[in-house]
């Protein structure tokens, strides 16, 4: 995360890799105040077993960027909604990147997708977050029909 006033959205991500049992490691690097920190960490990232990188910066955002500039392994960019644009700057600046750089966006705030896409990535590899993530949207079509019936009685067909 580029600031520790990010900590509270990325805390949603944090929440799923937990839940799912990925492994994770959590830091602050700011693309503006710590830029050759930010490099080393982008560049080292992969040698360090590291296989997906999630990036969340508000503002101008490039923190995203920084590191997908330096490195060949996916990120995803978490935009933080603050500032006077609550938000926006930050959704342009993570999700408009040059040809060649990609950074993955979810929405504004948007940490727990930013984990389960993670997630989805790893999966190709790993089988055991395939069936982690299977488990997971099972769970919550089950509940959401179980919401449904007490909202608005039994399903039944047309």
């Amino acid at each position: 995360m580029g600031s520790d006033s990010d900590s509270p959205i990325v805390e949603k991500a944090v929440s799923v890799l937990k839940g799912l049992g990925v492994p994770f490691e959590v830091t602050i690097s700011s693309a503006h105040r710590m830029p050759e920190e930010t490099a080393t960490y982008a560049k080292s990232a992969r040698q360090r077993g590291i296989e997906v990188i999630i990036a969340a910066a508000g503002m101008a955002a490039h923190l995203a960027g920084a590191i997908a500039a330096n490195t060949t392994l996916p990120v995803i960019g978490i935009p933080i909604k603050s500032g006077e644009l609550n938000g926006l700057d930050a959704l342009y600046s993570t999700v408009q990147m040059p040809t060649g750089i990609p950074v993955a966006t979810v929405a504004i705030n948007g940490a727990a997708n930013a984990a389960y896409l993670a997630a989805s990535i790893l999966s190709i590899k790993y089988p055991e977050i395939t069936g982690k993530l299977k488990d997971y949207r099972e769970s919550t079509r089950k509940s959401l029909v179980e919401k449904s019936k007490i909202a608005w009685g039994p399903l039944t067909p047309n």
